[in-house]
Formats: C-alpha cells, sequence, structure tokens
C-alpha cells in the first residue's frame, strides 16, 4: 500500500515522464505512449525527418558552451564511463545530446517534438537489451556530429545524424514483429 505522499512522488514523477496529465478538477489521463515496435519504429522516422533538418535551419546558431559539454560527456562515455553508467542514464546523456543539437535550432517545435518522443520511448528503451560495444560506436559519432557542428560544416554534421538515426533504427528494431 502505498502512502499519500509515496503517491504524490510517483504521479509527480508520471507527469514529468509525460505518461499523464492531470485532469482539470479531480482525476488523471493518461497519454499516449509508445506501446508497440511499430510505434517505436515510426518514432525513429520522424526523427529522421527533424533532427538533420534541424541543422540545416536558418535560425541554427550554436550553442557552443552546451555542445562542448554534451560533447565531452560523449567522449567520456566512449574512454570508458559507458561501461559504468547505468542505461537510464545512458539515454539521458544521449538524449540531451541530441536536445542540444536540435535546442540550435532556436525552433520551439522542433524541440518540443524530440522531447516528447523523448519521454514516450523511454520505456521501450529501458527494456531493449542494451549492446555496450555498439553504444561506444554511437557516442563516437555524437562526438564527430559535434565536432562538425563546432567546426561550422553543418552540412557533413546534418548528413552523419542523418546515418546515425537510421543505424541506430535498424539496430534497435532489427527484432521487430
Amino acid at each position: 500500500e502505498l502512502t499519500r505522499s509515496e503517491l504524490t512522488e510517483l504521479l509527480r514523477r508520471m507527469t514529468q515522464e509525460g505518461w499523464i496529465d492531470r485532469l482539470p478538477g479531480y482525476g488523471w489521463e493518461f497519454l499516449p505512449m509508445l506501446t508497440s515496435m511499430k510505434m517505436y519504429q515510426d518514432s525513429y522516422h520522424f526523427r529522421l525527418v527533424i533532427e538533420p533538418a534541424a541543422i540545416l535551419e536558418p535560425t541554427f546558431e550554436l550553442d557552443r558552451p552546451a555542445l562542448e559539454a554534451s560533447r565531452d560527456a560523449q567522449q567520456r562515455l566512449v574512454d570508458g564511463e559507458i561501461w559504468k553508467v547505468s542505461n537510464a542514464e545512458l539515454f539521458d546523456l544521449n538524449s540531451h545530446h541530441h536536445e542540444v543539437i536540435i535546442g540550435c535550432s532556436r525552433n520551439s517545435y522542433y524541440v518540443d517534438a524530440l522531447q516528447r518522443i523523448d519521454r514516450t520511448r523511454r520505456l521501450i528503451e529501458y527494456r531493449q537489451t542494451l549492446q555496450r560495444e555498439q553504444g561506444i560506436i554511437r557516442c563516437r559519432e555524437h562526438v564527430q556530429i559535434a565536432n562538425l557542428l563546432l567546426d561550422g560544416d553543418n552540412a557533413r554534421a546534418s548528413s552523419l545524424l542523418s546515418r546515425h538515426l537510421a543505424t541506430v533504427s535498424v539496430e534497435k528494431t532489427a527484432h521487430a514483429p
């Protein structure tokens, strides 16, 4: 049995994760989630459209300190920290990296869409078998994408991000029905 404070904390966390919303007055509503592998695949296809495009937006303005910090966190993962972090921490670090990049587009619709997808795919990601060896490769790609952006080569960064997302999509949905 849950105490009132435990229930409040649980509801707060579920709201924060984007699983539920408070209804006007009393009650809660469950929000749409990625409940099938097809929806999970669709989320990657959508990301393939918006993330590389965001880099090419005329409003794209590099947040150098944020991108450097995120790149450095990814490099630490490549250098061995990937073996020490939990799946949840790895998901958060990788999601944050993509959010930093899309945030540079200065387009709130891109940012909101990616954040919503990240919240909804979190449940499936936690259940996926995580191959850390592949994770190192993907984190190395994150570093390469960041370096291209820091060098001002947005076209190549967009292209590499597109290949990165396509590869990750195949890796994570290979056993889909």
